[in-house]
């Protein structure tokens, strides 16, 4: 039980907010990750990973079946979910991708912003794990065990500080690179006048409603998570 206590106690503490020059720093080594077409091609794979288990969370929590997850390394996944074709259910589940990594990186913003900078590396722990189990492909499985070993050395090994610039370089991240996506999405579409594979046109499928209207849902709540998640880092 001490343990336990011990653990919670460090999980659940808070600290000091960094510096405005951190904020700032932070801000922009994720702006290079994403902008930069080097780095971006690698550090894809973890948006590609919480594009996937946003998939799979919407899945369970609408009530499907989730029959497991697969990352591949050209950065594109597949989350495969049992239960009815049609319905609000299979609506949310699609939907949940591309805004996915923008309501992850709001929430990380949230914890950051009550100063739960430690408690935050862990909960991206747990999600890892949870995602692990889930994972169906040789490739799926390094890239999730590599961005878990990334996040725990972070908790293990950096100071305090150290954690705190970590958790907000990761939450920048996904904030920035998740409208960029949605963009790429789009593109995507426009060379190749559609994609009936992308969550876009499986919706447009759903609901009839053309996919570049849902290219642009997913924009808005993407642009509206940067936006509201950079008001709480910053203020």
């Amino acid at each position: 039980m001490d343990a336990v206590r011990t653990f919670w106690d460090r999980v659940s503490a808070t600290s000091p907010p960094l510096p405005a020059g951190w904020l700032i720093a932070c801000a922009l080594a994720a702006a290079v990750l994403v902008f930069a077409p080097t780095l971006w091609r690698h550090a894809r794979h973890a948006v590609t990973i919480a594009h996937e288990g946003a998939h799979g969370l919407a899945a369970l929590a609408t009530g499907r079946r989730l029959a497991g997850i697969r990352l591949h390394s050209d950065t594109s996944g597949l989350t495969v979910s049992a239960g009815r074709p049609t319905g609000a259910g299979m609506v949310l589940t699609s939907a949940a991708g591309y805004t996915g990594p923008g309501l992850i990186g709001l929430g990380a913003a949230a914890l950051l912003a009550g100063g739960y900078s430690v408690g935050l590396l862990w909960a991206l722990l747990a999600l890892l794990a949870l995602l692990l189990v889930q994972i169906r492909n040789w490739y799926g499985l390094w890239s999730v065990l590599v961005t878990g070993a990334l996040v725990f050395a972070a908790t293990s090994w950096l100071p305090a500080r150290g954690q705190a610039a970590f958790a907000h370089l990761v939450t920048w991240f996904l904030l920035i690179a998740a409208p960029r996506t949605v963009l790429e999405l789009q593109a995507k579409r426009r060379r190749r006048g559609g994609a009936p594979d992308s969550d876009a046109d499986q919706l447009a499928r759903l609901t009839r409603v053309p996919g570049v209207v849902w290219v642009g849902v997913f924009l808005l709540v993407d642009v509206g998570a940067l936006l509201l998640g950079t008001h709480w880092l910053l203020r």
